[in-house]
């Protein structure tokens, strides 16, 4: 993660150059955050002085992949692409779902057809968009085999499980474009997740026409991409940067304050807080090791986010097969010691797989408060679980390798469990096995690892997205581990409307993963170390799905 000094300095007279040309890019970043609190004040007031440029500067750790909504898989694409672009519904300050490109949105007494009415709106190159862009891009997705088009399959949309199964072609999707203006999307089965799932960028729309001219070369620059959204991106320099507009034939332009956001690539943290204290950045994300420099800083600030670390087993290996050796390895590791020690960014200790904090039942509730922790217990319990373990697995010793990324955080977190293990479970071997992160994740998908060091980040704002990766055959699942009753319950409360049964349902299927099964060790809740000036305001920061909203966001001084 770490550039030599002879990069950093030539980083800086880049940016120092590009800070004084008409590109600009420079002063307020990040690849992943907002205010102190990770979301905006809500108000919708016009607070801004009109002499006070409206130009917001971030960073980000790394370039965009590409800006096809059909392809995207990374919170960097779905960040710009919720910025850029909008679909029926998107996220509004609070994270809840409000309509967007649909004024309108009417459902059949059974739940199963929605049909939706466009609101009156434009592309960038000045063409309506219309209920034929819906049907396209969604269909598309299915077509393409796109790495997220299993959220078809979430939403219930009709044969979208077919499709994927190879039972049914794309032009079955039950999507239908009835007239410009009316867009009717059949289910399987009543879905009350619907509206939060359309905030997602793949049900984005796309303009056929212009995607067909574009070819292959679709969405790889920023003329190539066209914008129904709060901004249009009119600069992409690859791995340097890119810029916003504000989009003025944006239906709700009135109330986007912003004139221009300009991002740098910047895939250092120290050559982030450097550009920061220089005045060239306003907003970045600290790494651990830059916490105790800048933790007395005006502008620092620490919060815990809706993301998990955790340990993956697998589930074939012939001791972490054993549910008391998994329940042991969870139980041994101080992991208030992991937060507080090793990362200090604001994590929290995790011992169930929803964090806490962003997921409420019906009557207001807190989901971990409701569940409560699991496979919280002393040394001296683990040690106990371990040697029942080694006596059903008829061994007296475990050596095992734990398959982590090569990035710094990683191995410290690594170096961290072995010690804590190796010293509280009398027999235990881990040996650290540190790859690149894209190996990590290909290693992992294969299943040819013994534990796993792995992180998850919400897609959608409700608990299920982080409870149905265990579903057999789930491509998030990675462990091979199965439990019936765990699908057969996620199936149930796919289709259940009454929330209150359906919240129920939530909690039990994540207590025969932990309680029952133990099947994972949860780690941590992620968090993030900040330093952005109180200049800027409204900046949203999502707990799932793209990570930043800058509709309501603007600079006062």
């Amino acid at each position: 993660m770490k550039r030599k000094s002879w990069f950093s300095i030539l980083i800086l007279l880049l940016l120092g150059s590009m800070f004084l040309s008409a590109c600009n890019f420079g002063s307020s970043g990040g690849d992943s955050n907002a205010d102190g609190n990770g979301e905006g004040d809500g108000s919708g007031t016009d607070n801004t002085d009109t002499e006070v440029a409206q130009i917001l500067k971030m960073d980000a750790s790394a370039d965009i992949p590409t800006l096809d909504s059909t392809q995207a898989h990374d919170a960097v694409a779905f960040t710009v692409l919720n910025n850029v672009n909008e679909g029926l519904y998107r996220q509004d300050q609070k994270h809840q779902p409000i309509l967007a490109m649909a004024e309108n949105h009417e459902k059949s007494d059974d739940g199963l057809v929605h049909t939706f009415t466009l609101r009156d709106a434009k592309w960038s190159n000045g063409e309506p968009v219309t209920a034929h862009d819906f049907e396209y891009a969604w269909k598309r997705v299915m077509a393409e085999a796109g790495p997220y088009n299993f959220m078809f399959v979430t939403a219930s949309i009709k044969n979208a499980e077919k499709i994927m199964n190879g039972e049914a072609t794309a032009d079955q999707l039950g999507v239908t474009a009835k007239d410009d203006k009316t867009l009717e999307v059949t289910l399987e089965a009543p879905n009350p997740l619907l509206e939060t799932l359309l905030t997602f960028p793949t049900f984005l729309p796309q303009n056929q026409a212009f995607v067909e001219e574009m070819g292959d070369q679709y969405a790889l620059e920023a003329e190539n991409i066209l914008a129904n959204g709060p901004f249009k991106l009119v600069e992409w320099t690859q791995e340097q940067g890119w810029k916003y507009e504000k989009n003025p034939d944006y239906w709700d332009a009135a109330n986007v304050k912003l004139d221009e956001i300009h991002v740098t690539v910047v895939k250092d943290s120290m050559t982030s807080a450097n550009l920061f204290e220089e005045g060239t950045l306003d907003r970045v994300i600290l790494s651990a090791e830059l916490v105790d420099q800048y933790s007395s800083h005006e502008d620092f600030s620490l919060s815990t986010l809706s993301g998990i670390g955790f340990l993956r087993f697998n589930h074939n290996h012939p001791a972490l097969k054993n549910e008391n050796i998994r329940r042991a390895i969870d139980m041994a590791i101080d992991k208030q010691g992991l937060t507080d020690v090793i990362m200090k960014n604001g994590a929290q200790p995790l011992y169930g797989v929803v964090p806490a904090g962003f997921y409420f039942s019906p009557d207001g509730k807190d989901y971990r408060e409701l569940n409560g922790d699991f496979n919280k217990g002393t040394v001296e319990e683990a040690q106990e679980l371990w040697q029942k373990g080694l006596e059903e697995i008829g061994q007296d010793s475990v050596t095992v390798s734990i398959n982590t990324s090569d990035a710094e955080l990683s191995k410290k977190i690594s170096e961290y469990l072995q010690a804590q293990l190796q010293e509280n479970l009398p027999g235990f071997t881990l040996e650290i096995k540190a790859v690149p992160f894209a190996q990590r994740l290909e290693i992992e998908k294969a299943v040819e690892y013994d534990i796993s060091l792995s992180t998850w980040g919400p897609d959608y704002s409700d608990p299920m997205t982080y409870l149905d990766m265990w579903v057999e055959g789930n491509s998030t699942n990675r462990m091979d581990y199965v439990n019936n009753d765990l699908d057969s319950l996620v199936e149930q409360a796919r289709s259940e409307t009454d929330l209150s049964a359906r919240y129920q349902m939530l909690l039990d299927i994540e207590k025969i993963l932990l309680e029952e099964d133990a099947a994972i060790a949860p780690l941590y809740q992620s968090g993030q170390a900040l330093l952005q000036r109180s200049k800027i305001k409204g900046l949203v920061q999502h707990p799932s799905g793209p990570d930043y909203s800058f509709k309501w966001t603007y600079i006062e001084e």
